[in-house]
């Protein structure tokens, strides 16, 4: 198995083994709750559909779709300052760097 096959389940475990880790590793009392909350997150690749076309394996989310530009990921950023948006703020940065992740994948074999 080479790494550009892998890329589908190193992306889709980070999407959801890396909140688990996180949700029980910081939120013990409450890992299931925030849990669901950095799943329901995953909704901000809603943005993908403004695209055409709407999946492009050679095409790197961050930095192309608005909820994965990077003034909104400074956005994210700055409300990790702000106690009730942490977790929010938490689980959207966690899916900008999987994404980004996966630019470095798409880097490497769509040249």
């Amino acid at each position: 198995m080479n790494l550009e096959s892998m890329q589908p389940l190193i992306h889709y475990s980070l999407h959801f083994l890396l909140p688990l880790g996180i949700a029980w590793f910081f939120y013990k009392a409450k890992w299931r709750n925030v849990y669901v909350v950095f799943l329901l997150l995953m909704l901000v690749d809603i943005d993908h559909l403004l695209a055409s076309p709407v999946l492009d394996p050679c095409r790197c989310s961050v930095g192309f779709h608005p909820l994965h530009s990077f003034p909104a990921i400074i956005a994210y950023a700055l409300m990790l300052l702000h106690p009730k948006l942490r977790i929010i703020a938490t689980g959207l940065l966690m899916h900008m760097a999987t994404d980004y992740i996966d630019c470095l994948f798409s880097n490497l074999h769509c040249k």
